[in-house]
């Protein structure tokens, strides 16, 4: 008998037809949002989820469902899902590292440009009709090139940015839990720097750290007054690494000159005093949003559900311990 595998939100033709060859499906193309309850509800007797961050899995969600061994996250972030209950009811959780680090490093650069020239003002500005000839001191923007980067989370999407970077001759600047590795700081001229030195020393500040009980409102107040007034933030990672409510503030007495964001606290909702600010440029949380990548990332998701249900380690689990329990189970 095939297992039952639930797709949790609309996904490609390629995925579906991947995944009809291995399991008896459950899908949800018509791309609704569930509620926890209405969640629990289609799950009942699914061995399998490939799910999206917007889909919530936590101890009660594991309770009503005791059919499910695994959670495949169509994401390389997975703060979505309470792993460390998921591994107390031994069920296993996948992620898709690696397939949206490029596309991702190609969204965070334009992020950066278009908050330092002001595109998305410039456009808001050229839609409303203001615009009535050119002059000298019109939308004056920060340079990119020749600028010196700080970037904050140097693993595989940190220095595909900083590659990118070099393009711009930037001076580049990070932080890490750990240092790299030297080969990956002579590649792209990279220096290691401690918090505090990179918060002052930077124009641009970009964030692509994962978050998580250690990074929740690691940019805060005190971060934010260390960073130069003429500075830039850039948060291409995720949600609740800055606190939204002390960003704003520091936007509105321009203690920081502009912003970036990807995305925000609580997502999809956010402060909506965001909207009323023509310093920061508000993007829906798509950096990894180009379709051949959003393709891999499915494909990628779906391969770790068959894997897990074919009693296989999946290639990208992340709760391996999950596995070692299983195996030492009498």
């Amino acid at each position: 008998m095939k297992p039952k595998i639930f797709v949790a939100r609309e996904v490609f033709d390629e995925t579906l037809a991947f995944l009809q060859q291995h399991a008896d499906l459950t899908t949800n193309q018509a791309d609704q949002r569930f509620n926890a309850q209405e969640l629990a509800a289609r799950m009942q007797g699914i061995d399998g989820v490939v799910l999206t961050t917007a889909e919530r899995v936590d101890s009660d969600l594991l309770e009503a469902c005791p059919s499910v061994k695994v959670f495949s996250n169509a994401a390389v972030g997975y703060n979505n899902i309470d792993v460390a209950a998921c591994t107390a009811h031994r069920v296993m959780v996948t992620n898709t590292p690696g397939v949206l680090d490029e596309s991702v490093a190609d969204y965070a650069m334009g992020l950066v440009i278009a908050t330092c020239r002001r595109m998305t003002e410039g456009e808001h500005y050229l839609r409303a009709g203001e615009w009535k000839g050119t002059f000298l001191k019109q939308l004056l923007g920060k340079d990119v090139h020749g600028a010196t980067l700080g970037i904050f989370g140097f693993g595989r999407i940190g220095l595909a940015i900083a590659r990118r970077a070099r393009g711009f001759n930037m001076k580049i600047l990070y932080h890490n839990r750990s240092r790299a590795p030297e080969a990956n700081e002579r590649e792209v001229g990279a220096t290691y720097v401690g918090k505090d030195d990179l918060l002052r020393q930077a124009d641009i500040v970009l964030l692509i750290m994962p978050y998580n009980s250690t990074t929740h409102h690691f940019i805060a107040e005190r971060e934010l007054g260390l960073m130069k007034s003429s500075a830039v933030l850039v948060n291409a990672a995720r949600g609740g690494i800055v606190d939204d409510a002390a960003l704003i503030r520091a936007l509105k007495s321009k203690q920081l000159w502009a912003a970036g964001l990807d995305v925000y606290e609580n997502e999809p909702h956010f402060l909506p005093e965001f909207l009323a600010l023509k310093n920061v440029v508000l993007s829906p949380h798509i950096a990894s949003s180009s379709e051949p990548t959003r393709q891999a990332m499915a494909m990628t998701a779906a391969r770790n559900c068959v894997a897990a249900l074919r009693g296989e380690t999946p290639p990208n689990l992340v709760n391996p311990e999950v596995v070692s329990r299983k195996l030492s189970t009498p």
